[in-house]
C-alpha cells in the first residue's frame, strides 16, 4: 500500500476534479504490475496496474492493492470494479473508503457480491492524506484552503508603501520562490484579494517550474481594477468576485456576490459548485485574517525571512509551535495544519 500512495503522488496537480491512486498487484509475494491514475479523463491506476501486468493469466491467483476504493459507475473511463471482476482477480486490498456519493461504499460491495475478498484500512491516514484535497472538498463543500505568506523577523508581510506603484520588497530568496512556483502547479487555483492584486499586479501564474497555470481567483466588489492588470489579461482562466453585472470575457468569468453577507462563504460555495478543489491564497493582509478569523483554512505556509522591516503590514497572527519547521537557505518555511 506504501508502493501505491508512493505512485499515486506522481500525479499531483494533473488529476483533477479526480483523486490520485495508485495500485499494485502482487503475485505469490511479488509485484507483477502497477500503476497510478495520472490524468483526469484517462485510465484509472487499477487499469494501467493490469494494463502493465505481462502474464495475465496470473491476475485470477493475485492481489490487487489500491489507494482509494475501485470506482463502481461509468464516467469518462468504465468502472474498476468491474474490471476487477472481469478479470477474475480474487483479492482486493483497499486503503480508504471514496467519500464521493457516487462511489463511497458501493465499490467495496459490488466486489464482496462478486465473491471476491476485500479489506478495507490499510494505511488509511496514508491513503486520506494523500487525497486531502479531494476528501475535503467531496465532506467540507469547498476547497481545500491553503495559505502562503512571507514575513520578516520581526512579524511584517509588507513595508508601507507611499503609493499604490511604490513596489514591495522580497522577504526570502530565489529558492523559496521557485517552491513557490512548484506548489502553483499543485493546486487547482490560486486567489489574491483587491488590493494585493491592484498595489503587487501579480500574474499568479507559473514560471520557475513546470507545470499547469491554477485558474487565478480575485475580488473586485466595484470593478475598479485596472483592465491593464496582468490578472485580467486573459491570458489564464481567471475568476473575479463583484457585486456589479457584467458579461464575461475571454479568460474572465465574473461572478455576482452579495457584499452584505458572508462573502467568504459565497466565494468557496462558488469555486465547489466550479468543481475547485484546492486553492493557494497568497494575499493580501485583509484576505488572509479574514480568512483565519472566519476559520477556513485547511494549511498554512509560512516563510520567515532574515529580514528586519520594524514597521510596516503585520503579519497574520498563527500559533507556530505545531508548525513543521524546514529551511530553505536562510529562510525558515513553517507548515500548519488546522486540525479541527
Amino acid at each position: 500500500m506504501a508502493r501505491c500512495v508512493e505512485l499515486a503522488q506522481k500525479a499531483l496537480g494533473n488529476t483533477y476534479t479526480n483523486p490520485m491512486v495508485g495500485s499494485v498487484i502482487v503475485h505469490n509475494g511479488k509485484i507483477i504490475g502497477e500503476g497510478y491514475h495520472q490524468v483526469c479523463g484517462e485510465a484509472h491506476a487499477e487499469v494501467n496496474a493490469v494494463n502493465s501486468v505481462k502474464n495475465k493469466s496470473l491476475l485470477k491467483e493475485s492481489t490487487i492493492y489500491v489507494s482509494l476504493e475501485p470506482c463502481s459507475h461509468v464516467g469518462k473511463t468504465p468502472a474498476c470494479s468491474t474490471m476487477i471482476i472481469k478479470h477474475k482477480i480474487p483479492n482486493v486490498v483497499v486503503g480508504t473508503i471514496d467519500s464521493f456519493a457516487k462511489v463511497s461504499g458501493n465499490g467495496v460491495k459490488m466486489l464482496r457480491n462478486a465473491g471476491i475478498n476485500v479489506k478495507v484500512g490499510v494505511l488509511e491516514p496514508e491513503c486520506r492524506e494523500l487525497n486531502k484535497r479531494f476528501f475535503t472538498f467531496h465532506e467540507k463543500k469547498r476547497p481545500y484552503i491553503i495559505l502562503k505568506w512571507a514575513q520578516t523577523k520581526d512579524g511584517f508581510i509588507d513595508i508601507n508603501r507611499q503609493n499604490k506603484h511604490q513596489k514591495a520588497e522580497w522577504i526570502t530568496n530565489e529558492l523559496a520562490r521557485t517552491l513557490v512556483h512548484k506548489w502553483r502547479t499543485e493546486e487547482q487555483a490560486i486567489m489574491v484579494g483587491t488590493a494585493t492584486a491592484e498595489q503587487d499586479n501579480p500574474s499568479l501564474n507559473v514560471r520557475n517550474w513546470t507545470g499547469k497555470n491554477p485558474i487565478r481567483v480575485s475580488i473586485d466588489k466595484d470593478l475598479k481594477l485596472s483592465k491593464n492588470l496582468n490578472i485580467l489579461d486573459g491570458s489564464i482562466r481567471t475568476i473575479i468576485f463583484t457585486k456589479k453585472t457584467i458579461k464575461n470575457k475571454k479568460n474572465i468569468e465574473y461572478i455576482k456576490i452579495n457584499f452584505s453577507k458572508n462573502v467568504l462563504t459565497q466565494i468557496f460555495k462558488h469555486l465547489y459548485l466550479l468543481e475547485i478543489q484546492s486553492i493557494i491564497v497568497e494575499g493580501g493582509e485583509i484576505l488572509l485574517n479574514s480568512i483565519i478569523t472566519e476559520n477556513l483554512w485547511d494549511e498554512a505556509r509560512i516563510f520567515i525571512g532574515n529580514k528586519i522591516f520594524r514597521e510596516g503590514v503585520k503579519a497574520p497572527k498563527l500559533d507556530l509551535s505545531t508548525s513543521q519547521k524546514t529551511y530553505i537557505e536562510n529562510a525558515e518555511l513553517h507548515i500548519i495544519r488546522n486540525i479541527e
